[in-house]
């Protein structure tokens, strides 16, 4: 096993879930919300994008399939139109009755996170160019992407939970409100970030 390629991979795996985006807003906000089972619930429906993800990138290194900006554009730009739902849920969202969100349920939460993670585009990025990379970490390709799967599912969860532990736990009542309202407007401005450059791509893509 190449241990210095697995040990960048770990650390880079760590940065890309720590640094704040669609789904670390999200399931701060739905933390501080809507409670720890619907953010779990969140968390695996994230989980099971980036599955997918490492799906298409795996078929991509096979050469399968190929993905052209074009169709990044397409699958990201649905996906950017659900983020800026999800946000305006959480700034309109009544201040005296903090658990309104929650009524959605378990299975809210689990395609929340799973839309949310597929047009994430830390995640789309890190998965179509800058996995591959790491395809050689042990001799055997079925090897690596297992060893690379697991340690990105263990490192998923792990993050993305200890973020709601945070909040349920060591953050006060009346900061939780708050929360919600800032990771909602960050999840709005990724939204229509999202929107326009998707937007943009489609619309060069066809000739004039």
């Amino acid at each position: 096993m190449n241990t210095p390629l697995l040990g960048t991979y770990i650390l880079a795996v760590i940065l890309l879930i720590m640094t704040p985006g669609p789904v670390v807003a999200l399931v701060t906000r739905i933390a501080a919300s809507s409670g720890s089972r619907r953010a779990l619930a969140t968390v695996i429906g994230t989980n099971g994008a980036s599955f997918v993800l490492m799906a298409l990138a795996i078929l991509m290194l096979n050469g399968v399939m190929t993905l052209s900006v074009l169709s990044l554009a397409i699958l990201g730009l649905p996906g950017s139109f659900y983020i800026g739902y999800l946000a305006l849920q959480g700034i309109m969202m009544p201040i005296n009755t903090p658990g309104k969100a929650s009524t959605g349920g378990y299975k809210s939460g689990v395609w929340g996170g799973f839309i949310t993670g597929l047009s994430n585009p830390k995640d789309i990025l890190f998965f179509v160019a800058f996995f591959p990379q790491f395809i050689t970490v042990t001799a055997s390709f079925s090897t690596s992407v297992l060893v690379l799967a697991l340690i990105w599912l263990v490192l998923d969860f792990a993050i993305l939970s200890f973020y709601i532990l945070a909040i349920k736990h060591w953050v006060s009542p009346d900061h939780q409100r708050a929360i919600t309202l800032i990771s909602s407007w960050i999840l709005l401005v990724i939204a229509c970030v999202g929107a326009v450059y998707n937007g943009l791509a489609v619309i060069r893509a066809f000739p004039s």
